[in-house]
C-alpha cells in the first residue's frame, strides 16, 4: 500500500491553511471530522512564506498546522513549496526567469515559472526540501510527500540552450553523429560547433507551437526540456531521501499533459499520482483510458488520485457544476481503475486569485449545510466502510493499447500529411471501442512486457524505435495479436524516415507494403468494404483522414476502399507470422467498424466482456488474492440493469447480496466482492 500509516483509501485534498485565520481552523477541523477527512496536502505554494529571504527560514506556522492535522486525526502529504519560486529570488537572481516561445523574458509572477537549467532555482529547491525533510522527518503525521506541483512549461533562455548542448553531447557523442541524426545537409544546416545550436522556438526552427523546419531538433527540445525538469524533481527526491528514505515520494501528473514523457518520470516517483479535470462533456471512456495510463505508468501498481473538483473548475471556458451523484461516480471510477486514494482540489474555496471559484469541499458559505459538502461527507463515510479491502487490489487486462510520449511529439511535429491528425484521439477510438464493449484494457509504453497480453494495439505507430519492431515480431511469434494502424513504421527515434518503403521495420510482420499516404478533406470519407464475413465484421462501414495505398506481401486482404483511384486497394489486412496474427488497419475507420472489429479480435482469443450492461454502464475489475472486487459504475441518469453472468457477491456499499441481474440506480455504483 501506499503508505501502511493509513490503511485505507486515503480522502482528502489541498488544504491551505496559511490563507486563513486561527477562527477558521477551528471550523476546518470540526468540519474535516463531518466530512471524513484524513488526509491533508500542505505546503504547495508556501516557498515565500517559509523563506522570505536568501537565509531566513520560518516553519512556525507548518508546525503549528501539522501538529494540529495530527491532532484531529488528518495525516499529511506534505509539499516542498517548490512549484512557484519567491519574488526576492526572481529580483535578486533573474536568471531564475524562464524565457517564453516567442524569446521574451518573464517577470516574477504565475507559477511555473523558474527556469529548469537555472543553478540558482536547483540549488534553493534543494535547499527548502532538506530544510523540509530534516524537520519532519519522524513526524507521525507525515504520510508522503509532495514535490513541486504539476510540473511543466518550456523554457527557451541562454542557459537552457547552453544545457541543450551539453545534453546533445551526452546523446550524440560527436557532432558528424549528431548532424547525421538531424539530416543537417537539408537547407544547409550543418554545424561545426556546439555553440551553433541554438534552441527550436519561434526566433528560430518553430512556429505555431507544433510546426517546425527540422523536426529531428525540435523532437530533441521536448526530450531534453522532459529531462531538465525532471533533474530539478530528482534533485528534490534525492535531498528528501537522504532523511526520509521509508517515506513515499511523489508529483502529481496530469494525464495525457503533451509535454513530459511520464513513463520516463514514473521510474523516480515511488508511487504515481495525477490531477483530474474533465469538462461535463468529457467522454466517461476518455476518463478511464487517462486513469489507465496513469496506472500503466508503473506496470498496473494502484495510483493516487491527488486532485479533482467536488464541483465546478474555474479555469475551462464553462465551469459547470457536477450534477448530483458525478462527483461520487467519477471518485468510484478512479477507484475502479486502479486509485487508492479520493482527494481533491480544494478543501476550503479561497477567498482571492484565480482560484477562488474553484470547487471545495468548505464552500464560501463556511458551513457543511451545502450539496457539495453533503455528497463529500456521505464519499467520506462509504470510504470508512470500505476500509482496506481494496487497498494493494490489481486490474487485470488480456488487450493493452500502446501510448508513448515521443512518439506523439513526432507524429504531431511532423510537417504532413494532414493537420487533422491527433494520436491521443486515435488512441481513444481504440479504447473507446473497448470500454464499450465492456473488455478492459491497459495502457502501456515501449518498454512494458508484452508477453502477458493475448492482443496487442498500437495505434499509428509512427516511431519506431531501436528493437521495438522485433520485440513486435517475438509477441507474435509467440502467439500474440499485434494491431497497428495507417502511418506507423514510418521513422526511426530522430524522425529520420526508415528506407524500403512503409512501414520499415514493421513491414515484414505485418506482410504489406504501403506506397502512398492520401490525407482526406474534413468531411471527405472513404469506404471500408469487407470482401466477405469475418464474425461480426461485414458489409461496408465508413473512415478519413488518412488512407495508406498498401500492397499484400503476404498478408491476407480482408477488405478494400470503396472509393476513389484507389478503389479495390487493400484497407484491412492480417498476416500469419509464426503462431500469431498482425493486423494492420490502412484508414481511421468509424466507430462501427471499430466495435466490430475489436468484438471479432476479443472473441478469437475468449476475451469476454466482464458482464452485459447497456451502453453507459462501466464496468471493471480490481483483484487481490483470492478475491475479486467488480465494479459497475453507471453514468446513464436513469436506473440501468446489468446482467452478472455467473457472478455473485455482496454489494460492499449497500450490504446486499448480487447475483443474476442486479439494477444500477442513475450515476450510482456497486462494488460487488466475489470469491
Amino acid at each position: 500500500m501506499i503508505n501502511d500509516k493509513l490503511p485505507k483509501i486515503w480522502y482528502g485534498g489541498d488544504y491551505n491553511p496559511e490563507q486563513w485565520e486561527a477562527d477558521t481552523w477551528a471550523e476546518d477541523d470540526r468540519m474535516f471530522k463531518l466530512a471524513g477527512i484524513d488526509v491533508a496536502t500542505i505546503n504547495v505554494f508556501s516557498w515565500a512564506l517559509n523563506q522570505p529571504s536568501e537565509d531566513v527560514y520560518h516553519f512556525e506556522w507548518l508546525d503549528e498546522t501539522i501538529e494540529r492535522l495530527h491532532a484531529n486525526g488528518v495525516g499529511v502529504c506534505l509539499a516542498t513549496s517548490t512549484g512557484a519560486h519567491p519574488a526576492w529570488m526572481a529580483k535578486k537572481y533573474p536568471e531564475v526567469l524562464r524565457v517564453d516561445y516567442n524569446g521574451r523574458k518573464r517577470k516574477f509572477g504565475g507559477r511555473h515559472n523558474s527556469c529548469p537549467s537555472s543553478p540558482v532555482y536547483r540549488h534553493y529547491s534543494r535547499l527548502i526540501a532538506g530544510e523540509l525533510a530534516r524537520r519532519y522527518k519522524d513526524h507521525p503525521a507525515l504520510l508522503i510527500w509532495h514535490v513541486s506541483n504539476e510540473y511543466g512549461g518550456y523554457c527557451y533562455c541562454d542557459l537552457c540552450e547552453a544545457q541543450f548542448r551539453v545534453w546533445l553531447q551526452k546523446r550524440y557523442g560527436t557532432l558528424d553523429k549528431l548532424n547525421k541524426a538531424w539530416n543537417t545537409r537539408f537547407w544547409g544546416h550543418t554545424f561545426y560547433d556546439w555553440d551553433e545550436i541554438v534552441a527550436p522556438n519561434a526566433l528560430s526552427e518553430e512556429w505555431n507551437g507544433n510546426r517546425t523546419n527540422f523536426q529531428g531538433i525540435s523532437l530533441d527540445y521536448r526530450r531534453f526540456q522532459s529531462d531538465a525538469l525532471l533533474e530539478c524533481y530528482r534533485i528534490e527526491y534525492e535531498e528528501i531521501k537522504k532523511y526520509t528514505p521509508d517515506v513515499p515520494v511523489t508529483t502529481n501528473l496530469m494525464g495525457f499533459y503533451p509535454e513530459l514523457n511520464y513513463f520516463e518520470w514514473a521510474k523516480y516517483m515511488d508511487v504515481v499520482s495525477w490531477d483530474n479535470y474533465p469538462a461535463l462533456d468529457t467522454p466517461p471512456s476518455f476518463t478511464a483510458m487517462t486513469h489507465d495510463l496513469m496506472r500503466g505508468l508503473k506496470h498496473g501498481q494502484p495510483f493516487m488520485l491527488m486532485e479533482q473538483t467536488p464541483s465546478q473548475q474555474n479555469w475551462q471556458a464553462y465551469n459547470a457544476l457536477k450534477r448530483p451523484g458525478v462527483m461520487r461516480l467519477w471518485s468510484y471510477q478512479a477507484v475502479a481503475r486502479g486509485a487508492d486514494t479520493v482527494m481533491f482540489f480544494q478543501l476550503r474555496r479561497s477567498i482571492g486569485a484565480c482560484e477562488k471559484y474553484h470547487g471545495a469541499v468548505i464552500e464560501h458559505v463556511g458551513h457543511e449545510h451545502t450539496r457539495v459538502f453533503r455528497e463529500c461527507a456521505e464519499l467520506g463515510r462509504e470510504l470508512q466502510q470500505l476500509g482496506d479491502k481494496l487497498l494493494d487490489s490489481r486490474v487485470a487486462a488480456k488487450v493493452a493499447i500502446v501510448y508513448d510520449w515521443e512518439n506523439r511529439w513526432a507524429t504531431e511535429l511532423t510537417s504532413g500529411p494532414t493537420v487533422a491528425l491527433k494520436y491521443v484521439d486515435e488512441a481513444h477510438k481504440y479504447y473507446d471501442a473497448l470500454y464499450k464493449l465492456g473488455i478492459p484494457a491497459d495502457m502501456i509504453g515501449v518498454e512494458t512486457d508484452l508477453s502477458g497480453y493475448d492482443i496487442v494495439i498500437a495505434p499509428v505507430l509512427y516511431m519506431v524505435k531501436t528493437g521495438y519492431a522485433a520485440k513486435i515480431e517475438a509477441f507474435v511469434e509467440a502467439g500474440g495479436t499485434f494491431v497497428t494502424t495507417f502511418f506507423s513504421g514510418i521513422v526511426n527515434e530522430n524522425d529520420l524516415v526508415t528506407l524500403g518503403g512503409y512501414p520499415g521495420e514493421l513491414r515484414k510482420v505485418l506482410g504489406i507494403w504501403a506506397e502512398e499516404i492520401d490525407a482526406l478533406f474534413p468531411g471527405t470519407v472513404n469506404q471500408v468494404v469487407m470482401k466477405g464475413e469475418r464474425g461480426a465484421l461485414n458489409g461496408t462501414y465508413e473512415c478519413g483522414l488518412l488512407c495508406d495505398l498498401i500492397h499484400s506481401e503476404g498478408a491476407e486482404v480482408l477488405a478494400e476502399y470503396g472509393d476513389d483511384f484507389y478503389k479495390g486497394m487493400p484497407a484491412l489486412t492480417v498476416n500469419r507470422f509464426g503462431n500469431g496474427q498482425a493486423w494492420y488497419v490502412a484508414t481511421s475507420p468509424d466507430e462501427r467498424f471499430m466495435k466490430d472489429f475489436l468484438s471479432n479480435l476479443c472473441a478469437e482469443k475468449g476475451i469476454e466482456p466482464l458482464v452485459k450492461a447497456p451502453a453507459g454502464v462501466e464496468a471493471t475489475l480490481r483483484v487481490k488474492g483470492e478475491k475479486s472486487y467488480l465494479f459497475l459504475l453507471n453514468h446513464n441518469p436513469e436506473a440501468s440493469a446489468v446482467d452478472l453472468g455467473g457472478r455473485s457477491g455482496t454489494d460492499l456499499l449497500s450490504g446486499q447480496a448480487a447475483q443474476g441481474n442486479v439494477a444500477v440506480p442513475g450515476r450510482g455504483v456497486m462494488i460487488i466482492e466475489t470469491v
